[in-house]
């Protein structure tokens, strides 16, 4: 008999350091700190013991918003993106109202902002998005992983090391600009079974009236509001600048790009299906701008759900919003045709080793008092690091930490054991680099929808149970919504700086 711990082997993530710039402190912080102590120079120096005194306004000001924190975030940075926002409301940016009749350049969307500029083009039915704020090109491609929580311990975890041969290899491709993992939950309608009845029913010659027709077609009803459609997807986003040898090589231009997106895709594929991950399908440019309208416009998801295959999708003049807004004293909300929104980023991930699989509580989130299922977009952002990089990384981390260390030697004070983790996790990283393992930079975020605000607040609170039996935590990104929900909601290969 074989046994099980052998194969539940943990899912193990690497620690987000907590020694900051300085002693923890963020730049933000160390910013204000280093303002407080010129000011607290000045005013001695001007005035000698009694500038204490006198400047104890502007350094006391200074040093307490340093060391003072809102939300889990600290105070300067929070102060600096509400300023931010305040400003964008003064100028009318925090509200975005789509003008069909309005003139518009050839080749833009129906976006806020420099997102206008980004492109959908066709290649072969297959949708390569252009950016040309950043120069890259993304392919997105739908995976098939039907029942994964439904396989045996020895199955989920060869599917998980088979995926992770096809993200290992991107950190040693020079190109890769980064691999977007994303899970979409979103209510869907049961028309399959809908049809299936009326077939039946016509075949063998059901009365439409009888009491069994009458019952069933309740059932039917009542079960159409718990049933949710869950979608995963991985995008493929390629740094066109690294690439510039391949594309001259390839003649230049659009064409160069577009030829370049085809092979990439293709070698996706490949690597997919050689770790027995099913590609369901390509998207083509009328399923990315279904994916974005569906969520700007959830009461939408039916009419698009329910379209025959020759007029699947929609079109990407309607990929994006037609009105979103930025609630003003609502920093943690935005607002869009149908939707309210809120997006999280996942800042903690689990400290003990987690199984294979930690995720799914996310995945079948409900709201804690109807039970349906939360409609989410889940995406993780990884980010190829050169091993050059990775140990240049490490060795500068280690300096802060040394650095922290002595610092506290000074004052006094003993290292806590969050300090200690940090170095450990310092070292067994850079033992994994020189083993060969690559390393992304990640970031993850979580975007929830409800129809309303106060259907939004339940739905955040069963969010925050999911996350945190999954043994993860999330920070709200206040003064930042509509920035995050674009990142989320379209599946275009973007992250947040």
């Amino acid at each position: 008999m074989t046994d099980s711990t052998e194969y539940a082997r943990p899912v193990r993530l690497p620690r987000r350091s907590r020694q900051g710039v300085v002693l923890g402190m963020d730049p933000w912080q160390f910013t204000f700190i280093t303002a407080a102590a010129v000011a607290l120079l000045i005013f001695v120096n001007r005035f000698g013991p009694l500038g204490l005194l006198y400047g104890a306004p502007i350094y006391l000001a200074f040093g307490i918003t340093a060391l003072t924190t809102i939300r889990g975030m600290s105070t300067p940075r929070m102060a600096g993106l509400w300023l931010m926002k305040q400003i964008r409301h003064a100028t009318g940016a925090t509200t975005e109202k789509f003008r069909p009749e309005r003139p518009r350049l050839t080749g833009t969307l129906n976006l806020p902002g420099t997102r206008a500029s980004i492109q959908l083009w066709d290649v072969n039915s297959v949708a390569a998005t252009y950016n040309p704020q950043d120069r890259s090109v993304s392919v997105i491609a739908e995976l098939e992983v039907q029942g994964f929580l439904m396989h045996d311990l020895p199955e989920r975890f060869d599917l998980a090391e088979q995926f992770d041969r096809v993200l290992g290899p991107f950190t040693q491709r020079p190109g890769v600009k980064r691999v977007t993992l994303q899970e979409r939950t979103l209510p869907t309608t049961i028309r399959a079974a809908r049809e299936h009845y009326e077939t039946v029913r016509r075949v063998q010659n059901l009365s439409s009236d009888s009491p069994v027709a009458h019952n069933y077609q309740d059932v039917m009803d009542l079960s159409e509001r718990f049933e949710v459609a869950h979608r995963n997807y991985i995008v493929l986003t390629l740094d066109l600048v690294s690439l510039g040898g391949q594309l001259k090589a390839l003649g230049g231009g659009k064409d160069a790009i577009v030829t370049l997106a085809q092979i990439e895709a293709g070698n996706l594929a490949e690597a997919l299906t050689s770790a027995k991950i099913t590609v369901r399908r390509w998207l083509s440019p009328r399923d990315v701008a279904a994916l974005g309208r569906l969520a700007f416009d959830p009461e939408f998801a039916s009419t698009v759900q329910n379209r025959p295959e020759a007029v699947a999708g929609v079109d990407p003049v309607a990929i994006g919003p037609m009105y979103l807004e930025e609630p003003k004293g609502r920093n943690g909300i935005v607002v869009t045709d149908s939707g309210v929104h809120t997006t999280m980023w996942v800042h903690e991930w689990p400290r003990s080793d987690s199984p294979v699989g930690f995720l799914s509580p996310i995945v079948f989130a409900r709201h804690p008092h109807t039970g349906e299922a939360i409609t989410h977009i889940f995406s993780i952002v990884l980010t190829p690091v050169p091993v050059g990089k990775a140990l240049k990384r490490i060795r500068d981390e280690k300096k802060v930490w040394r650095g922290n260390e002595t610092l506290r030697a000074k004052r006094g004070a003993d290292g806590s054991a969050a300090d200690a983790a940090d170095w450990r996790a310092l070292e067994q990283r850079e033992q994994e680099i020189a083993r060969g393992h690559g390393e992304f930079q990640y970031g993850a975020y979580l975007t929830v929808t409800a129809p309303d605000e106060e259907r939004l607040d339940q739905a955040v609170a069963g969010m925050r149970n999911a996350l945190s039996r999954a043994g993860m935590e999330a920070q709200v990104l206040y003064c930042q919504q509509a920035e995050a929900l674009m990142v989320n909601a379209l599946p275009i290969g973007m992250g947040m700086k």
